[in-house]
């Protein structure tokens, strides 16, 4: 789903094309209203910040680089500076200076940043240990945010089928990391 918003904001960016657009509005304004309001914008500031927010994609479509970041990780983003932004503008008593969003982020810890990229390296050997139809369902599940019948219609295997290649695809995950660990505690 997440590529699909993707292409839809390059839609945007290359021909000013309203109907995806109106796509795009109508799947993530409600999203972000309520994400919004979650960081504690009241109603008509959140949707005052969600109309900036889907003002910006129309203008700005041409900035997005699916490379760098999913459509919905772009649009939280502005959502959430914005939020910010308001938030500095504001110079009344209602700001809170230990509000988390305006925090600025702890610097990584450098053995856990490490521990993350084997982490992240040895799943992605296990995935590529993985026989090629396994594999291709667990990165469209994950990777792609697809449900499991969508990944049955777009790849023309029955549900069945899809759901016992993930299963079988997890327990081999699973055993191959779980080996990999027992080495790494040897």
């Amino acid at each position: 789903m997440s590529s699909y918003h993707s292409e839809l904001i390059v839609k945007v960016a290359e021909s000013a094309d309203k109907i995806a657009f109106a796509e795009l509005f109508d799947h993530y304004a409600p999203r972000l209203k309520g994400f919004l309001m979650q960081k504690g914008a009241e109603a008509a500031l959140a949707e005052e910040i969600v109309q900036d927010v889907m003002t910006t994609l129309w203008r700005k479509a041409h900035l997005f680089d699916p490379r760098k970041a999913s459509a919905s990780t772009w649009l939280y983003r502005i959502a959430r500076n914005r939020r910010i932004d308001l938030l500095r503008r504001d110079r009344s008593d209602e700001i809170d200076g230990e509000d988390p969003a305006l925090q600025p982020e702890a610097p990584a810890d450098v053995s856990s940043e490490m521990d993350a990229r084997l982490r992240e390296e040895r799943v992605r050997e296990a995935l590529r240990s993985l026989p090629p139809e396994q594999e291709e369902v667990i990165r469209l599940a994950f990777f792609t945010d697809l449900s499991h019948s969508e990944i049955a219609d777009r790849i023309g295997l029955p549900l069945g089928t899809v759901k016992s290649r993930i299963r079988l695809a997890f327990n081999r995950l699973r055993a191959t990391l779980e080996a990999d660990r027992a080495v790494d505690v040897d």
